[in-house]
């Protein structure tokens, strides 16, 4: 019996911008994805109810809505990747998007190469969801946050609490950019959101623990001036 070909990932564009909505479609197109557009957030709304995309690529900028509530309209009924292009560099806008669920940012003009390395990664489903709390697995790393223990290459490796709160935090949202005040108020309260002293002692101590080399890692990535990432394999490209 012959095996049907692997379904080939969809990506909705939400784009105004029709020059710019044609570069990214051939971008896409030309690595395999399967890819719909839409030129407004209620066009966007409409093509995920109609049939969910496994991701989206989001312009903050839209005619018809503020790309903020777009992504908490789309939060509130959706778990998809959301991938958000931001025309302004600051910082403050792009926590906000991420603050609102967005997955990662990347500001424009960027660089093909590299949006394509962000949307690979997110599309790489950890193998256990957020809501499976017994055991959360990515790649050869696994916690079981009711036991609080963590295994990396089936070897367990010692965490303390703060540790293993700071980890299962990130493992959560894996593969997603999570803001520095959204960690702080997870591991260490709302009185605490504004100390990122905190995380990066803490992130040294979680590198030294579960990453290869800590000096280049490739589990635990820093998003400049916004927060950090797990992912679940090092980015290709």
């Amino acid at each position: 019996m012959s095996r049907l070909p692997p379904q080939r990932p969809t990506l909705l564009v939400v784009e105004d911008n029709a020059e710019l909505r044609r570069v990214l479609l051939l971008a896409l197109r030309n690595q395999d994805y399967q890819v719909q557009e839409a030129e407004s957030g209620a066009e966007a709304l409409a093509h995920i109810r109609r049939q969910s995309p496994d991701a989206i690529v989001l312009d903050l900028g839209l005619p018809d809505v503020s790309g903020f509530e777009l992504i908490s309209r789309i939060r509130s009924e959706h778990e998809l990747p959301i991938l958000v292009l931001s025309a302004n560099a600051d910082e403050e806008q792009q926590v906000r998007a991420l603050d609102a669920g967005a997955s990662d940012c990347v500001t424009k003009p960027f660089r093909e190469r590299e949006l394509l390395a962000r949307i690979r990664v997110l599309l790489r489903r950890p193998a256990s969801t957020e809501t499976e709390l017994d055991c959360i697995t990515l790649g050869d790393l696994r916690l079981e946050p009711t036991k609080r223990r963590l295994f990396v290459a089936n070897a367990e490796v010692k965490l303390t609490r703060t540790e293993f709160d700071l980890l299962e935090a990130l493992a959560r949202k894996a593969n997603r950019v999570v803001t520095h005040g959204h960690l702080l108020q997870a591991v260490w309260g709302a009185n605490h959101a504004h100390e990122v002293h905190y995380l990066r002692v803490y992130v040294k101590l979680l590198r030294q623990k579960i990453e290869e080399n800590p000096a280049q890692p490739k589990r635990l990535l820093t998003a400049l001036g916004l927060g950090y990432r797990l992912i679940t394999a090092e980015a290709a490209g």
